[in-house]
């Protein structure tokens, strides 16, 4: 009995490395390179490319983002290290905040730096209160790393993880609860960006208190998947039809159920790749998905306008085979990157990676850091 739980232990662990590549890895479809305004974009509505374009994004990028909210809920839980309010925050603001505030001041330096110096069709600094809403996204969503409120609402819900964890169940359903209301009326912001982060946070610390982990790897991979198959199917319909423009409530409930059920359904993909084949190869991509998420964009704005004077933008032939191998071109480039930096700088490689391709490895990381 105990070498089965400590395989189960180990299994789940290496199921968290793996969800974390696979949902990290499907963010970079939300901000894949087009080419295109916004005018243009509208043009191409309802084309083989732009539905393409939508699936990948749905499917992979925002559905995927839940479980990382979730895992870090999960981890939070089981840690005993984040009831000690000051040493749990201060370790958080050095794995979380820190780097975010970093990979920011390096969007605007190479970002608007190419701007300035190449014509580069991207955001430049207008203002004293421009620079410090991208540093530090005070009120608003970033204008470079638009990914990065993510980490941002994180560290807010790492701030209250000492309290979170010492609530009542019931006490954190009506949290769970409040926020799941807050990300359907469109309220959060400016406290919260996305309210949603702090409702999947919660779920996790009640999915660990109930082992739900457990329940749904045991479950036949079709179960698991059917929900999040049947609501994509409407969500897909929705993006398609509807676009991103102004969301209504109903629009946003169907969109938090969506998330729910993906979220069930990548965690029993990620138990399945875990006793795969697969398992290797992906627990040594994972190091580096930290890294990749913070510096996703910034490549996306530099080397997708290269890149794309081979395949053309959206609505060229040559573009839907650019499209689908963008987060393999991206994690090729992050770990050519972040190997090479780890041998220079590995002080530096430990700092903007949250500890993963540094000489030492900080322990008990959140969500894109191993799990203990």
């Amino acid at each position: 009995m105990p070498e089965t739980i400590s395989a189960d232990r180990a299994r789940r662990s290496d199921a968290i490395a793996i969800a974390r590549v696979i949902c990290i890895l499907g963010v970079v479809y939300v901000h894949a390179w087009t080419g295109l305004n916004g005018d243009a974009l509208a043009q191409l509505r309802g084309t083989g490319q732009d539905n393409l374009r939508w699936a990948l994004m749905e499917i992979f990028g925002r559905s995927a983002v839940p479980l990382l909210g979730l895992i870090s809920g999960w981890l939070v839980a089981g840690s005993g290290r984040s009831r000690a309010w000051t040493t749990h925050v201060a370790r958080k603001a050095r794995t979380i905040l820190l780097p975010m505030v970093l990979w920011n001041a390096l969007g605007i330096l190479f970002v608007s730096g190419a701007a300035w110096l190449f014509d580069l069709q991207a955001p430049t600094p207008s203002s004293l209160e421009w620079v410090a809403q991208e540093l530090f996204i005070l009120t608003r969503n970033p204008d470079i790393n638009v990914q990065m409120p993510f980490l941002r609402d994180l560290f807010l819900c790492m701030i209250a993880a000492p309290l979170l964890v010492r609530l009542p169940g019931w006490l954190l359903v009506l949290v769970a609860l409040s926020a799941a209301a807050a990300q359907v009326t469109g309220l959060g912001p400016p406290v919260l960006m996305r309210a949603s982060i702090l409702f999947f946070f919660v779920l996790g610390i009640l999915a660990r208190r109930q082992a739900v982990e457990e329940a749904i790897a045991r479950l036949p991979l079709p179960v698991a998947l059917l929900p999040f198959v049947l609501l994509m199917m409407a969500q897909l319909y929705r993006a398609i039809a509807v676009g991103d423009g102004e969301w209504s409530t109903t629009q946003r409930s169907l969109d938090l159920a969506v998330r729910v059920a993906a979220a069930i359904a990548f965690w029993r993909i990620a138990w399945m790749l875990a006793g795969t084949a697969l398992r290797g190869l992906l627990l040594r991509i994972e190091p580096y998905m930290f890294f990749l998420f913070c510096v996703h964009l910034i490549l996306i704005w530099l080397g997708g306008p290269l890149l794309g004077k081979i395949s053309g933008d959206m609505g060229s032939p040559l573009y839907p085979v650019y499209l689908i191998l963008q987060p393999l071109i991206v994690l090729l480039v992050v770990i050519a990157i972040g190997s090479a930096l780890r041998r220079v700088a590995p002080g530096a490689a430990a700092l903007l990676s949250g500890g993963r391709l540094g000489p030492a490895r900080i322990r008990d990381q959140p969500v894109l850091v191993r799990a203990p």
